[in-house]
């Protein structure tokens, strides 16, 4: 019997069936091919999937089934029509599964991813915060460290202090087991260990500031971590032991420029000290962020507590260097008002003592020269009464010179005539210059003032100098005095740089030249002239007489007035011209205290008759009040010589006109026995004029002298013409016109 076949024969290939096969497997190939792809990108950026493996397994088995499906492709075999139907069906319905999987992961995955990433995200956010907080606490703790520290260290100003409180504070803090500081020495050049904790080294050990490791350190300003056998960090014993981890940091110093500290270099650039901190040995701990922070923290607090310290110190020794400088300079003003006191005691008494006797000469030689001389007799009298006023001049010139210089010489300000202080100038000149047969002519500007206000006595002594000094050093010719106004466009003179005149409505400036055909001086020797005790005679008037005071006394008191002279010549030979401008006040616009005004005319030439007028002279020296008597008696007045102030109240009455009382009497207070004489004679007109005779200069005798109401004050030496003139102020006017 024949086997029959029950298998249908395949059928022929359809084509369309194959096409649709073939596309299908591609998809299923392509999606197969994404998921895994997928899955991968999911489980990278899902860092909390627990179960990679398995992901891995999964996407392994879809990638081989996605290669089954693509090697299909080009292991197409002919089937049945059935099988065909069949297996086309199931590659479509796979196909179309497979993709619509893989589109659904891609919009599935990141939804999964965007949960897993905020859980992730507030994961991280905790971590973070623990970190911060962790941080902040940390930052707490080296704040509270570095305030504690801080506290410690500005406790004081003291720099020794303030360093060793540093160690021990940052050794206490930190657990260390080495803290040193090394300082730079006084050159500069090496660093010297100056401070440790322990004490394990010897203080005073050096190294060289260009070692690199000092030079890594000084080139930053964290805190570096060195190495344990650098030069700077052998600060223990040798030994077998680990050493544990050195940092060191540089503390700044302050920068010197005007002051060094005492054993501190002076410090011209950027200089560091070096502090070198070490853990404990035979430990792993290691130094933290924090630790260093606190170091470097710590160091610059040091620097700004040793630039206190340094300032401090160098202002405490400024202190007491001023202090010193105060005590020496105090010592010097102390010594100098005690020699300037006992100058001026000294000049005072050597003033009343010398003009003592020389009151005596003048007035004996002056009454002497009143009688029946022969000419040789009368020679010898006026020599003696000519030598006699230049001692005196120069009596008043020294003097005078002593108060200019310590500055207690005042102005006596007061209404003059200006036109008569320059024509009783002329008068006194004229019977000098005539001697030598000389000229002397005198112009004076229209538009200069009648009246001035100023120290007359003054200006008159500076004319009658600068005058005199022409007249001395004249052989022939004459002497031309001319005085204006000086006008305000010629006052600035680059001669006289200190000279600064201010034109004012209440002043002028007098401007006085004094015109010579005389000796003449050199150039270059002007200036020399109105130095102390230098005579402006040249080498021609060798032996003209002169201290060499006059210019310099006229130089101070032009000064006082405001003023300025000088002295111009061509050379010798050819004359000179003396010029000096001086302020004076404008009568009824200047505010100078002005003092009663009394217009001297040129005086009756008739010499008055004082017989019977009663005068009773005080003065405890014999031979003064001898003198004085002298004088007074050759006048004509009945005369009463007295020794003290007492017998002086006892003997007075009211028929005595006049009394002269000597107010330096030993004993005896003068003034008082002026008052007491007041008090004597209730009724004014029964009252004697009191007239001070004195040898003494000082202003302030003057003015006691008028305060306990004296008439007026008489100047040792006195001659004749003096007292005559004395008197005749006296019983016309009640009072002296100025002190004689």
């Amino acid at each position: 019997m024949e086997l029959c076949n029950c298998i249908e024969p395949p059928w022929p290939a359809d084509e369309l069936l194959m096409k649709y096969q073939y596309i299908s497997d591609f998809f299923i190939a392509l999606a197969y091919f994404s998921i895994p792809l997928e899955l991968i990108y999911f489980v990278k950026k899902s860092a909390v999937f627990p179960y990679r493996w398995v992901l891995v397994q999964f996407g392994a088995f879809i990638v081989l089934c996605g290669a089954t499906h693509l090697i299909n492709l080009w292991t197409f075999t002919m089937h049945t029509r059935t099988v065909a139907v069949v297996m086309t069906t199931a590659k479509i319905l796979t196909a179309v599964v497979s993709c619509a999987t893989a589109l659904m992961l891609v919009h599935i995955i990141p939804d999964l991813l965007s949960v897993k990433t905020r859980e992730l995200f507030l994961k991280n956010k905790a971590a973070e915060l623990d970190r911060e907080m962790g941080l902040i606490r940390t930052q707490e703790e080296t704040g509270r460290h570095v305030r504690m520290l801080t506290h410690e260290i500005r406790s004081t100003l003291d720099r020794h202090t303030i360093l060793k409180t540093t160690l021990v504070e940052l050794g206490r803090t930190l657990g260390l087991e080495e803290c040193a500081l090394w300082m730079p020495t006084r050159t500069g050049l090496e660093l010297h260990l100056s401070y440790t904790l322990r004490h394990q080294n010897p203080v005073g050990f050096t190294v060289p500031i260009q070692l690199p490791v000092i030079n890594q350190v000084f080139n930053t300003s964290r805190a570096v971590k060195i190495s344990p056998n650098s030069p700077v960090a052998r600060l223990r014993p040798a030994g077998k032991y680990m050493p544990g981890e050195v940092v060191a940091v540089r503390v700044p110093l302050l920068h010197l420029s005007n002051f060094q500290i005492h054993d501190w270099p002076e410090l011209s650039t950027k200089r560091y000290a070096l502090m070198v901190l070490m853990l404990p040995s035979d430990s792993a701990r290691q130094w933290h962020v924090h630790e260093l922070e606190l170091v470097e923290v710590v160091a610059d607090q040091v620097a700004v507590a040793l630039s206190h310290a340094a300032i401090l110190e160098e202002s405490m020794r400024a202190r007491d260097l001023l202090m010193e400088q105060n005590v020496a300079l105090d010592l010097a003003r102390r010594e100098a008002e005690t020699a300037v006191r006992a100058r001026n005691d000294f000049l005072a008494v050597m003033n009343h003592e010398m003009r003592t006797p020389m009151h005596a000469i003048i007035a004996l030689s002056s009454l002497l020269q009143e009688t029946e001389l022969t000419p040789e007799q009368r020679l010898m009298v006026e020599t003696i009464l000519k030598s006699s006023n230049i001692l005196a001049t120069l009596i008043n010139d020294v003097l005078d010179l002593s108060r200019l210089e310590d500055g207690s010489l005042q102005l006596e300000i007061g209404t003059f005539s200006l036109h008569s202080l320059f024509r009783e100038a002329l008068n006194l000149i004229k019977p000098v210059a005539s001697v030598k047969k000389l000229y002397v002519t005198l112009s004076l500007s229209p538009d200069l003032p009648e009246y001035a206000v100023g120290d007359e006595k003054r200006l008159m002594q500076v004319v009658l100098n600068v005058v005199g000094n022409a007249v001395k050093f004249t052989k022939e010719g004459g002497i031309s005095i001319s005085a204006f106004v000086a006008k305000s466009e010629s006052l600035r003179d680059p001669r006289a740089p200190d000279f600064f005149p201010i034109p004012s409505d209440n002043h002028f400036y007098l401007r006085v030249e004094v015109k010579d055909t005389g000796s003449g001086v050199n150039p270059q020797d002007t200036p020399k002239l109105f130095m102390k005790f230098v005579q402006s005679q040249p080498l021609t008037a060798k032996n003209s007489s002169g201290s060499g005071l006059g210019l310099a006394i006229c130089k101070r008191f032009v000064n006082l007035m405001e003023g300025h002279i000088r002295i111009e010549s061509e050379g010798l030979g050819r004359g000179s011209t003396a010029i000096f401008i001086v302020k004076l006040g404008i009568p009824g616009r200047s505010n100078e205290s002005k003092l009663a005004f009394i217009h001297k005319g040129p005086g009756n030439q008739v010499k008055p008759n004082f017989s019977g007028l009663k005068v009773v002279v005080a003065d405890d020296n014999s031979v003064g009040r001898m003198a004085t008597r002298g004088l007074l008696v050759h006048l004509g007045c009945d005369v009463l010589p007295v020794a003290s102030g007492d017998e002086c109240i006892r003997v007075v009455t009211h028929e005595h006109k006049v009394v002269f009382l000597d107010v330096t009497m030993p004993g005896t207070d003068s003034f008082e026995v002026a008052v007491r004489i007041h008090e004597k004679f209730a009724k004014r007109p029964d009252r004697p004029i009191i007239v001070a005779l004195t040898g003494n200069t000082d202003r302030t005798t003057k003015e006691n002298c008028l305060r306990v109401g004296m008439a007026g004050v008489v100047l040792k030496p006195v001659s004749v013409d003096k007292m005559r003139s004395v008197l005749s102020d006296l019983l016309e006017h009640g009072y002296l016109v100025e002190s004689q």
